[in-house]
């Protein structure tokens, strides 16, 4: 599948060699153009209205012995950079990674992946910043896998360790998602006017599911060599794509991504990161719901110092990570809920 088919082809470079505009002339275009840069950049500062982002997080152990989920959360990811394009106003950056085998995964992508990311982010002024943005996405989980795998095989015995990754990154209002493996991101968007939401909001899903039932990785897998029985890989992985799990890489376990992007619109309430666990027990249609009736709930109390809408939208998370496990869910709950306000 082509990663790439939404964006438009690089721009050509005229052939070098040809000096039919002088040095002068070219200098002269590049500094009017740095002056435009910098007065569109100042003017998109001061008059840009950015979504503005709070995230919220609840973690469940649920009956496992072990909390192998992980989380990060960064609304001000822009501290992380040495530089950042001058294009650029703002990057958040919002992940939950699902470990299985063990936490040391998960702990390790949480620990490390986002820092490869600013290692590898663009900078300066760059031409087609999305793809870019892409590109730079698919290279970070790749080193991030490498990195882990090379640390899990030098210790005796080797870690066997894997996780899930559904890591979300905000460039100004154009949302990133990156994801491997059965965790999801889910975005909840208002349809039309009205006073109740539970009828008027859409959910728009932005990840996709690598399950070895499904039949491109299926085939990715059988033409590895390995096999699928009752569901997982070999009999035993439930993902088909993940960080670490290093005995799986030969039979077509990978760790390249699906990539989804977004635009963030004044009709977006709110986002969804959230583990396997969230979506035994719910649907993505009954989650947004769920949180939709608290945000609406009038009797909500908030911790002091919080606003009501930071207070019902902490409760609405903290609510959804209990009823998953209340509903039964055993599996480790992780989610966050990341709320859009413009």
């Amino acid at each position: 599948m082509d990663l790439f088919g939404d964006l438009p082809e690089p721009t050509q470079t005229a052939g070098g060699g040809k000096e039919q505009t002088s040095q002068l002339v070219v200098e002269e275009r590049g500094e009017k153009r740095k002056r435009e840069v910098t007065e569109e950049l100042e003017e998109k500062k001061v008059c840009k209205g950015l979504a503005r982002l709070q995230g919220y997080v609840a973690a469940r152990r649920g009956e496992r012995e072990e909390m192998q989920d992980a989380h990060v959360l960064l609304p001000d990811f822009s501290t992380c950079f040495p530089s950042m394009p001058p294009q650029v106003s703002r990057l958040a950056y919002f992940a939950v990674f699902d470990g299985h085998g063990g936490s040391r995964a998960s702990r390790f992508a949480a620990e490390h992946l986002h820092k490869i990311l600013a290692q590898k982010f663009p900078r300066g002024e760059v031409e087609n910043l999305d793809k870019l943005v892409k590109r730079c996405l698919l290279d970070t989980f790749k080193q991030t896998d490498e990195d882990f795998l090379k640390q899990a095989s030098s210790q005796k015995p080797a870690w066997k360790d894997g996780t899930t990754a559904t890591c979300m990154l905000v460039v100004d209002d154009m949302l990133y998602v990156a994801n491997l493996g059965d965790s999801r991101a889910l975005l909840c968007r208002v349809e039309q006017d009205g006073q109740d939401d539970s009828r008027k909001c859409a959910t728009l899903a932005l990840s996709k599911e690598h399950n070895p039932t499904c039949y491109e990785e299926r085939m990715r897998i059988q033409k590895a060599g390995g096999t699928v029985r009752d569901g997982r890989v070999l009999g035993v992985l439930e993902v088909s794509r993940s960080l670490g799990d290093g005995q799986y890489k030969r039979c077509g376990v990978i760790s390249t991504p699906d990539l989804r992007r977004c635009q963030l619109t004044h009709s977006d309430r709110f986002v969804i990161l959230a583990c396997d666990g969230l979506f035994k027990v719910f649907t993505p249609e009954e989650a947004v719901k769920f949180v939709l009736s608290v945000l609406q709930d009038g009797t909500v109390e908030w911790k002091e110092g919080q606003t009501a809408e930071e207070g019902r939208f902490e409760v609405a998370c903290q609510r959804l990570a209990s009823e998953a496990v209340r509903r039964g869910c055993a599996d480790n709950v992780t989610v966050i809920l990341v709320s859009v306000h413009f």
